[in-house]
């Protein structure tokens, strides 16, 4: 099979369309062209800073063109892209550069007091860089990054990891492109690029000759009207973009053509049934498509929306890779017993993986959890429950914080909820609910008798507060650990 290096490919790429958008971001658009241009002139900046193959390239840039042309550049170096937040704290941006050893870090201005506590001799580069005119474009030889990406987790815990990917950038040009795109196509991106999933569709949109259509940050009506304006045929969500987007004025939000969208995939965080009906009612079940994996890889699953109509809740079978769920002993389970779900790579002599600042969670034999517990159906389809460490323990009773978080959301005045346990001398814990919503429009007594509808009366929240702002980011995560941090040290 042809396999190429991922710059040789955006080479041909440009070579055959130079004039073609490769990515769309707030106005301004950058054909195939002079991506490859602007890519090979960072990259000889790059090198003239000592990065080179098999480096870590730490990305600190928000969405943009720009941090395409990073990622353009450090993979034509044979270097590894390692993508952060552009609004980490300080310490915890310094604490991933000295576990990465990054020459450089994009997104960071030279002689600021990020810069400062920053390891001696890393090169920062300010948002918005340009090199200089007399750096070359001309093309530099081929090279293939030995991982495509590193990006991290566990920030929230203050020890940072990167999840190192165990692919080269390479790509099997005779193979249909990745996640359902298509070569010419469209994909709309409104997720922030630090995290692993829209940085992964982007990309391979990207190299399969999709334009990318990038929104800064997320935003309800925008992404319909970038659909609708760019004739996209994918769009990339997670369940809290799909719920804002689904509480518009339907006035707003039927009045945009979204015919051209073949796609909608969703992911990252678990989706309520009755938001899933909802989008299935709107735009047909054809049309969406959910994928549940982590940033590791070991395996992956997917459904499509007719099948879940026949397998409610789950997210799918075993596409790649291998799943099994197991008791606390590590003894496999039944169909329709919860246990631990555990995955292990097809092929295990070249792991989709390795951490830095981390080791993985084994079982003998290859097997590796994530820490989401879960079941199988007899047909072989993936249930989720919730992750093993944001279980609740109440009085005996294991309480699932997503199965309360999806009867709260599902009330038309929250806007966003994350369920905790706070620690109680009685129950052991007790169920408490962050509540992004106006205690005007909706009571704690309206939202309790709300939630009693749809859960068993153990499940339910002991007390609830109130908040004003966001809960999850755009990529739909939570960090429940500092959340719980700051209500149990105050």
């Amino acid at each position: 099979m042809p396999l190429i290096s991922f710059p040789q490919r955006l080479s041909n790429l440009a070579e055959a369309k130079p004039d073609r958008p490769a990515i769309v971001c707030s106005g301004r658009s950058m054909s195939r062209g002079d991506l490859e241009r602007a890519g090979n002139r960072l990259a000889r900046d790059l090198a003239a800073r000592g990065v080179g193959h098999g480096d870590f390239v730490t990305v600190a840039l928000p969405n943009s063109i720009d941090w395409f042309v990073a990622y353009v550049a450090i993979w034509k170096l044979g270097a590894t892209p390692q993508p952060v937040s552009a609004k980490l704290p300080p310490r915890e941006l310094a604490a991933i550069v000295e576990l990465a050893s990054p020459k450089v870090v994009f997104g960071v201005e030279p002689g600021s007091e990020m810069s400062a506590m920053l390891p001696e001799g890393v090169h920062c580069i300010p948002k918005g860089y340009v090199p200089s005119d007399d750096v070359s474009d001309a093309p530099l030889p081929d090279a293939i990054s030995p991982a495509w990406k590193a990006p991290t987790s566990g920030g929230s815990t203050g020890r940072p990891k990167l999840i190192v990917s165990g692919d080269p950038a390479i790509v099997d040009t005779d193979a249909d492109p990745a996640m359902k795109m298509r070569v010419d196509g469209c994909l709309v991106m409104p997720g922030p690029l630090y995290h692993n999933g829209p940085a992964v569709w982007s990309c391979q949109a990207l190299l399969c000759g999709s334009t990318v259509v990038l929104l800064e940050r997320f935003d309800a009506e925008a992404t319909l009207a970038a659909i609708e304006e760019h004739s996209a045929d994918v769009v990339y969500m997670v369940p809290t973009m799909m719920k804002r987007i689904l509480r518009l004025d339907d006035e707003v939000r039927l009045a945009y053509d979204l015919s051209s969208l073949r796609v909608l995939w969703h992911l990252a965080e678990p989706c309520p049934q009755w938001l899933k009906q909802a989008w299935i009612d709107w735009l047909g079940p054809e049309r969406i498509v959910e994928l549940y994996a982590g940033t590791e890889a070991q395996a992956v699953t997917t459904i499509t929306g007719t099948e879940w109509l026949a397998h409610r809740g789950s997210v799918g079978r075993v596409e790649t890779g291998e799943i099994k769920v197991c008791d606390a002993d590590g003894n496999e389970l039944p169909p329709g017993e919860q246990g631990e779900v555990w995955m292990r790579s097809s092929h295990r002599d070249t792991p989709t993986y390795t951490y830095l600042g981390a080791n993985a969670k084994q079982l003998d034999g290859g097997w590796e959890s994530l820490g989401d517990m879960g079941w199988f159906d007899a047909d072989g389809y993936l249930y989720l429950g919730d992750r093993l460490a944001d279980m609740i323990l109440t009085g005996g009773s294991n309480v699932y914080p997503a199965e309360v978080e999806s009867a709260l959301q599902e009330h038309p005045e929250v806007k966003s909820v994350v369920v905790i346990g706070l620690p109680d001398e009685d129950r052991g814990n007790s169920v408490h609910a962050i509540v992004e919503a106006d205690p005007q429009r909706v009571s704690v007594d309206e939202l309790l008798i709300f939630a009693a509808e749809r859960l068993a009366k153990y499940k339910l929240p002991r007390s609830v507060e109130y908040v004003d702002e966001p809960l999850r980011d755009d990529a739909g995560k939570v960090r429940r650990t500092a959340l719980r941090q700051q209500r149990t040290e105050n």
